[in-house]
């Protein structure tokens, strides 16, 4: 009997992804290592490659269709050998930039109706069709490959009415434009809203001394360290010295993490990434600067590899480069903390026992942190021991 392709979990945070293009037709033979097609995932776009040789019998999910973990995409001719499920993925840097075809023709009746299988529609549309009590099985798609939109449930659940009457008040705010979120801003969104909602955070701050860190970077000569790399080492310092703030909340019971491996939060135009420095306790100053400057380019060039959104233990969010003083970040579970680093900023403090000043560069350092794994005063400890790193910066580059 014919073999099923189905939609690998290819991040620890993926429940669905978009099919951009499909790379052979059905009937096509391949071989293995060939690639088989696009996929948008809720981290970046890769390409799913054959890990051995076969035939696509039949597509299943067409371009632009999105298909959760699992689902069958396609069948196979023979016993289904060819591409088994799970199979890896490798970034194409290509793939990035590939948007997904326009529709042939619109609208597209949704085909899952007859089938039974799981309708082809975007988030916005699964929530909009939850909260107005309507079955996406009874509308059509205008979407890419069929794909149900919020437009579309819209429309369905209110025939010939695709604005609002003249009388309804949401005329004040004038033209109403929906903008449809990519999967990683739906990825966001979901994580986010489920760690507000399920983790018991609660944060402390301190204004950490990086007065030397600023000054020998002031000296340095080249490219040198950033000051969020002196930050990042540190922060895996002191979570080796404080493995509580290393570990995870996993059902019902914390578990300790032998790796530290700390993800950097990168901002792009349409999203937030966290490439993951893996073994940074073990890493010198200067690797990590270089890893970091690989991985906030790839982030931004939607071209990092599955595996290096993976494996994360700590996130360190910079927004200091924005003049931001100060901000809270949301804990990305299941870690179980994360840092917020403002910018610096030149202070006047007292300095010796005689009343004079000086003036010092200083910086607020926040951290949430899930209170299932860690308390109040464990936090202050792991603040502290941060401060004290990085008021050390020579013993952070050895």
């Amino acid at each position: 009997m014919p073999g099923e392709l189905t939609m690998p979990k290819l991040s620890d945070s993926m429940a669905d992804a978009v099919i951009i293009k499909w790379l052979k037709a059905s009937g096509d033979d391949f071989r293995r290592g060939e690639a088989l097609l696009e996929v948008e995932t809720d981290k970046a776009t890769v390409v799913y490659e054959a890990e051995s040789d076969g035939t696509l019998e039949a597509i299943l999910v067409p371009e632009g269709g999105t298909a959760s973990v699992g689902q069958a995409i396609a069948t196979l001719a023979g016993d289904g050998t060819a591409a088994p499920a799970g199979a890896p993925l490798a970034t194409s840097d290509a793939a990035a930039t590939v948007e997904p075809p326009a529709p042939s023709v619109a609208p597209v009746t949704n085909g899952a109706a007859s089938t039974g299988a799981r309708p082809n529609a975007t988030p916005v549309a699964r929530r909009t069709a939850l909260e107005l009590g309507l079955s996406l099985h009874d509308v059509a798609g205008s979407g890419p490959g069929g794909r149900i939109t919020g437009d579309d449930v819209r429309r369905a659940a209110a025939p010939g009415t695709g604005a609002p009457t003249p009388s309804s008040p949401a005329d004040a705010r004038g033209e109403v434009t929906v903008v449809e979120p990519t999967p990683t801003q739906a990825t966001i969104a979901r994580r986010m809203a489920e760690s507000a909602a399920t983790i018991p955070v609660f944060t402390v701050s301190a204004d950490a001394d990086v007065s030397q860190i600023v000054a020998q970077r002031r000296n340095a000569s080249g490219e040198g360290p950033s000051l969020n790399d002196f930050i990042v080492k540190a922060a895996a310092l002191a979570l080796r010295d404080f493995p509580r703030f290393n570990a995870s909340w996993l059902d019902g019971r914390i578990a300790l993490h032998s790796g530290v491996n700390v993800g950097i939060a990168v901002a792009t135009d349409d999203a937030l990434l966290v490439p993951v420095i893996a073994d940074a306790a073990s890493r010198t100053l200067a690797e990590i600067a270089a890893e970091t400057r690989r991985l906030a380019e790839a982030a931004r060039q939607r071209t990092l590899r599955p595996e290096e959104l993976q494996g994360g233990t700590f996130t360190v969010s910079n927004l200091g480069m924005f003049g931001v003083r100060s901000f809270t970040a949301i804990v990305d579970p299941p870690q179980a903390a994360i840092l917020a680093v403002g910018s610096s900023r030149r202070e006047a403090v007292e300095a010796g026992s005689g009343g004079g000043v000086a003036f010092r560069d200083v910086m607020t350092l926040t951290l949430s942190c899930d209170h299932r794994v860690v308390y109040g005063a464990d936090g202050a400890r792991f603040l502290s021991r941060l401060c004290e790193l990085l008021e050390q910066p020579l013993a952070l580059a050895l």
